[in-house]
């Protein structure tokens, strides 16, 4: 079992990840809270990419829980169609749309609770929602975030659950609040799946992965994330 990161490790992997990434940001495009609800259920089991392009028409007519509920349905899946599980994606955004006129009075509640009640809605959209569109100190573990926390040795965990839990309490409070962005962006363009780009890693010092990627094997062209470019943001107005 490798060994756990000291408190000083954990500071200088984010120190790190914060000077490569000042101003990490979701690679969701949204308008208001919202369409970042919208988007997030959209994008389970799909890219942001993917959602991004579907949805740049779709917040143009249906930007409010009303006028989603309006456009109904089948109007929702006109613009969703090449997402996948778009069927049910449609039908859970159009009920938890209703909810929130019914409930919340048009509103996303900023509340757990609240928020895990609607269709579509679990743990990881909810702490995405809560960080992104309110500021809390959330970390919705995806698929990237899993990979990292495991894989660095940074807060293993054999489920979603039990690695949030474990980044709740390793990551210095200073740099919990971007936690969430930095992780999730180093796991999709440094620390990939297949052939992880340890070469170009600014953590690979303290990574406890045993079978880094030789400078040899590493691949000439290295995606970068856009979300840490300057000048680069996640709203299409009103950032």
């Amino acid at each position: 079992m490798a060994r756990p990161f000291s408190k000083a490790e954990a500071e200088t992997f984010f120190a790190r990840l914060k000077k490569a990434m000042p101003e990490p940001r979701t690679e969701l495009v949204y308008v208001n809270p919202y369409t970042l609800l919208v988007a997030v259920v959209l994008s389970a089991q799909a890219t942001d990419r993917g959602v991004n392009k579907a949805t740049a028409e779709l917040f143009k007519v249906a930007d409010t829980p009303a006028k989603m509920v309006a456009l109904g349905e089948r109007g929702l899946t006109h613009y969703i169609k090449t997402i996948g599980l778009y069927r049910g994606k449609a039908k859970n955004v159009i009920a938890l749309s209703r909810l929130l006129l019914e409930h919340h009075a048009g509103e996303v509640p900023r509340d757990r609770e609240a928020l895990e009640s609607l269709p579509g809605v679990g743990r990881k959209t909810a702490n995405v929602v809560l960080n992104v569109a309110f500021g809390e100190k959330t970390i919705a573990v995806d698929t990237h975030i899993f990979r990292v926390a495991n894989r660095t040795g940074l807060a293993p965990g054999k489920d979603p659950r039990a690695v949030e839990d474990g980044l709740m309490k390793k990551v210095p409070d200073a740099y919990l609040l971007h936690a969430h962005h930095w992780l999730i962006l180093h796991g999709r363009y440094t620390c990939v799946a297949r052939k992880p780009h340890c070469p170009v890693c600014v953590v690979r010092d303290l990574c406890r992965f045993p079978d880094k990627t030789r400078v040899e094997d590493e691949a000439p062209k290295i995606r970068t994330p856009a979300a840490a470019t300057p000048g680069a943001g996640a709203r299409r107005r009103g950032s």
